[in-house]
């Protein structure tokens, strides 16, 4: 396992495994790096003949510099992890390598961002848009493997790809979560001792809401009540809890294709974000 910091040296070495007609994987993290993101480096392993994670905390996709700030780095435990799953290359740029003075592009992608996160998070996903067509190009990418916990994210940069017809394929890998249903992310880690007891909450409203839909029940009164649940357990905010098309995310009142339930709520000052499928 190589950990590379400049674009020179990874582009010495992925065209070697060009070259010998090998098949390249990559996991895109910003480090913090948990079960999840194993599980994404498992499946590219399993996908690719060569495999590169890369960690970056990305700025533009930030809308708070606090978060920014308090967003945890770890590349030695990061690198630790990976370690024994074989990656082949850790790609951990600077700053300045990724956002050289004079950067002055940004990618903005309708239709998809509109609504959930995009409301929510304005310029995030230009941010998310543009670092990833980065690393798709820098990469030389066969094969890009996302998780599904962030679902808008996923068709964003599928739509990416298709677009700009950058020659990558790309899979979504199931939501990796804890016993209690919690779905693993970095920002766990910021909840109070509380907040952890709370937090599993979101996916059990989530179902709750789903099995009602499934059943018949309007999705609106569903939803709503949902809603309500997350509130009395203890999360201060729901920014949105809403059934939406799998394939395009558009606005569903009912099962008519398709679906996935999306939420975002806050807890202990965490922003917990998840998604699960209804058909």
């Amino acid at each position: 396992m190589k950990l590379v910091h400049t674009l020179d040296e990874l582009r010495a070495i992925t065209r070697t495994w060009h070259q010998a007609g090998e098949v390249i994987g990559i996991t895109p993290t910003m480090g913090a790096l948990h079960e999840g993101h194993l599980s994404l480096v498992r499946a590219a392993k399993a996908g690719s003949d060569r495999v590169i994670t890369t960690i970056f905390v990305n700025p533009t996709q930030f809308n708070s510099a606090d978060d920014l700030e308090k967003y945890p780095r770890t590349l030695d435990s990061d690198s630790t992890l990976l370690a024994p799953l074989d990656v082949d290359v850790i790609y951990a740029p600077t700053v300045d390598q990724m956002y050289p003075d004079g950067f002055a592009t940004s990618i903005s992608i309708s239709g998809v961002t509109e609504g959930l996160c995009g409301t929510h998070r304005p310029g995030h996903f230009d941010g998310v848009a543009t670092i990833v067509a980065k690393l798709f190009l820098q990469t030389s990418a066969d094969r890009a493997f996302f998780g599904q916990k962030d679902f808008q994210q996923l068709q964003v940069v599928k739509r990416l790809a298709a677009d700009l017809n950058i020659p990558v394929e790309i899979t979504g890998c199931p939501t990796v979560r804890e016993a209690d249903g919690l779905a693993l992310s970095s920002r766990n880690v910021r909840l109070t001792p509380e907040g952890r007891k709370v937090a599993p909450a979101l996916y059990r409203a989530m179902q709750e809401a789903g099995a009602r839909i499934k059943a018949g029940d309007p999705a609106a009164a569903a939803l709503q009540a949902a809603q309500a649940a997350l509130l009395d357990a203890g999360f201060t905010e729901v920014e949105y809890l809403e059934l939406r098309a799998e394939d395009g995310l558009a606005p569903l009142d009912s099962l008519s294709q398709p679906a996935r339930i999306l939420a975002a709520a806050w807890l202990d000052g965490v922003r917990l974000i998840d998604n699960i499928a209804v058909a």
